[in-house]
C-alpha cells in the first residue's frame, strides 16, 4: 500500500476535528452520533499522525503552502519530525481521554455535563493543538493558541459549578495576559524583519543588532512560558486545573502545557539560536524543578499534587532545551511525549479513584489496594514512571537529560543535573506518599475517612458532615469504557519504555533538524531563497 503525499496529509490533522466539530455541533439533539462522530475523527486524525510522522522521519521536512500563496506572503504549514511526533503523541491522549469521557456517562439533558457542547468543544480544541504544531509562521501559531483558549475556558468551566467558573475566569485572565504579550512579541519580531513567516524571520533575525534580538526573544518568552507554567509564570496552574472534569484534567495537564513548550524549542532553535538566554532558562529549569516539586510534597489532594509535579517536570524539558545541544534536545523531546503519557494516565488514574472511593483527598482515601488490586496496578505503573525507576521511559528520559547536562561545558549546566537528581528523588516519595496512604493503609486510619464517599453536586446545599456513603450512587463502580483507556494509556507508557531506543533514534534525527536550521529554512522558503543563514544557526 502506497502511503498519500505527505503535502496531501499535512492540513488533515486540523481539517478533521474542525469539520466533525461543526458535524457533532450540528448533531447535538444525538449523543450517540455526537460520539460516534467524535471517536471517528480523533482515530483518523491518529492514522494521519502516524502516517506523517513515518514520512516525516523517511524524507525529512516538507512544507505546505496554503490558498496558493508562495511563502513567505502566504500561511505555511510545516511537518518535521518534532511536529510529527507531537501530533502522534497529543492524538494518542485526545482518543484515550475521549474514550474516558465516553465512559464516565456524560450525556445530554441533564443541567450540570452539557455533552452537546463538549464534544465540538473538544474537537476544537484538538483543532488547535495541531495547527499550533504545524504552523508556519509566528501568526497562525497564535491563532492556534487562542483556538486552544476559547476551548478550554468552555470546557474548564463544563457544569458552571461556582469553582469551576472562578477557575475558569482565573484561567483565562492568565491566557489573555500571555497572548497580549504574544501579540507583543509578534509586533516587535514584524517591526524588526519585516515578516511573520518563521523561516524568513529566521534569516532576518541574524541581522538585528544582538540586544534587540534578545528584547524579541524575552518578550516571546515570557508569552510561551506562561503557557507551558515556566517558574515563576507558572503560580496559576495548581488552581486551575483541580476544579475541572476528569478527562478535561487530564488533557490540560498532560497535553497543553506541551504546546508552551513546543513554542520554546521552536522559537530558540530557529529564531534565536545564539543562546543569549540560555543561562536564564537553565535558572527557570531548576526553579520550576525545585519549587514545583517542594509544592507537590505540601499537598493533600492527589490532584493538586500531580498540578504541582506537573510544574515540576516542566523544569527538565527546559533544562534540556537551555543546553542548546543535540543530546538535551533529543533528550527534551523525548521527555515531551514520555511526560504527556505519563501525566495523562495520571490524572485518568485520579478521576478512576474518585469513581472508587468519592474523594481524590488524601486525608479521606485508605484501602485502595485491596478495594481494587486492578486500581492499584494502573496507578502504580505510571507512578513508578513518573518517580524515574528504571527502566521505564522516565528513568531513560531523565538519564539522557542528565547526561547531556554533565557533557555540557558549564558550571550551571551540574548545578541543573544536581536538582535534576533532587527532583526526581522527591517525585518518587511524592508518589511513594499517595500509594502509602490512598493504597496501602487501612480506610478506618485516614483522618477523614468516613468523609470519603462525598457527592461533589451535594456540597453545593449541604455540610460535608450530612453527606452520607448512600447519596453517591456511583462510588465504588468504576465503567469499563473509563478502565479500558487508562490502562491502554499505561500500555503505551510501557510500550514507550519497549521501544525507547527506536524512538530515541527519532528524537535524535528531530534534534539535528532542530540545530541545523538550513534544512528547515530551505523546505519552507526553498534552496534559492537567496538568502543565507550565518554560523550561528547550527554548529553550537
Amino acid at each position: 500500500m502506497t502511503l498519500p503525499d505527505i503535502s496531501t496529509l499535512t492540513p488533515l490533522p486540523v481539517l478533521i476535528p474542525m469539520l466533525a466539530a461543526a458535524v457533532t455541533l450540528v448533531g447535538g439533539r444525538k449523543p450517540r452520533f455526537q460520539r460516534a462522530v467524535t471517536m471517528l475523527a480523533l482515530v483518523l486524525g491518529l492514522i494521519v499522525s502516524c502516517a506523517l510522522l513515518y514520512l516525516a522521519d523517511r524524507d525529512g521536512i516538507s512544507a505546505l503552502q496554503v490558498g496558493g500563496w508562495d511563502s513567505p506572503i502566504g500561511i505555511t504549514l510545516v511537518v518535521d519530525r518534532l511536529s510529527a511526533i507531537m501530533l502522534v503523541v497529543s492524538y494518542i491522549v485526545l482518543l484515550a481521554v475521549m474514550g474516558f469521557a465516553v465512559g464516565q456517562g456524560i450525556h445530554d439533558g441533564t443541567e450540570r455535563q452539557p455533552v452537546s457542547i463538549f464534544l465540538p468543544t473538544y474537537l476544537a480544541l484538538t483543532a488547535g493543538i495541531s495547527n499550533a504544531f504545524l504552523a508556519g509562521d509566528l501568526f497562525n501559531l497564535y491563532v492556534g493558541f487562542e483556538v486552544l483558549l476559547a476551548a478550554s475556558f468552555v470546557l474548564l468551566t463544563l457544569g458552571a459549578s461556582a469553582d469551576r467558573v472562578r477557575a475558569g475566569v482565573s484561567y483565562v485572565m492568565v491566557s489573555m495576559v500571555s497572548s497580549l504579550i504574544f501579540l507583543v512579541g509578534i509586533a516587535f519580531a514584524y517591526g524588526a524583519t519585516g515578516t511573520l513567516n518563521l523561516a524568513q524571520m529566521a534569516l532576518r533575525l541574524d541581522d538585528i543588532p544582538t540586544g534587540t534580538r534578545t528584547a524579541i526573544f524575552g518578550v516571546l518568552l515570557v508569552a510561551f512560558g506562561i503557557k507551558a507554567a515556566v517558574f515563576p509564570l507558572s503560580t496559576w496552574l495548581p488552581d486551575s486545573y483541580p476544579t475541572a472534569p476528569a478527562p478535561v484534567t487530564a488533557v490540560f495537564a498532560g497535553l497543553l502545557t506541551k504546546v508552551g513548550v513546543y513554542a520554546i524549542i521552536r522559537a530558540h532553535s530557529l529564531l534565536f539560536p545564539n543562546g543569549e538566554l540560555d543561562n536564564v532558562l537553565m535558572v527557570c529549569g531548576l526553579l520550576t524543578m525545585v519549587v514545583g516539586i517542594l509544592g507537590a510534597i505540601a499537598q493533600s489532594d492527589i490532584k493538586r499534587l500531580l498540578s504541582f509535579t506537573l510544574v515540576s517536570h516542566i523544569g527538565y524539558m527546559v533544562f534540556g532545551i537551555a543546553l542548546s545541544t543535540e543530546q538535551g534536545l533529543s533528550g527534551a523531546i523525548f521527555y515531551v511525549a514520555h511526560h504527556i503519557l505519563v501525566q495523562t494516565t495520571l490524572f485518568l488514574v485520579v478521576g478512576l479513584i474518585e469513581r472508587q472511593a468519592g474523594s481524590s483527598s488524601l486525608r479521606r482515601l485508605g484501602g485502595l489496594a485491596a478495594a481494587s488490586p486492578v486500581l492499584a496496578i494502573v496507578f502504580l505503573v505510571p507512578a513508578l514512571n513518573l518517580g524515574g525507576i528504571p527502566p521505564f521511559s522516565g528513568f531513560i528520559g531523565k538519564i539522557a537529560l542528565l547526561q547531556a547536562g554533565a557533557a555540557h561545558p558549564s558550571v550551571l549546566s551540574w548545578v541543573l543535573v544536581a536538582g535534576g537528581t533532587v527532583t526526581s528523588l522527591l517525585t518518587l516519595y511524592v508518589v511513594a506518599r499517595v500509594w502509602t496512604k490512598a493504597f496501602w493503609r487501612a480506610r478506618a486510619d485516614a483522618p477523614e475517612g468516613d468523609l470519603a464517599d462525598v457527592s461533589p453536586s451535594a456540597l453545593i446545599d449541604e455540610s460535608e458532615e450530612d453527606i452520607a456513603f448512600d447519596d453517591r450512587a456511583d462510588v465504588g463502580k468504576m465503567p469499563m469504557l473509563m478502565l479500558v483507556p487508562t490502562i491502554a494509556l499505561v500500555a503505551v507508557g510501557i510500550a514507550l519504555t519497549v521501544f525507547a531506543g527506536q524512538i530515541i533514534d527519532i528524537t535524535d534525527r528531530a534534534a539535528v533538524d532542530l540545530q541545523d536550521r538550513s534544512i528547515y529554512i530551505d523546505a519552507v522558503l526553498g534552496p534559492g531563497h537567496g538568502e543565507t543563514p550565518t554560523a550561528a544557526g547550527g554548529g553550537r
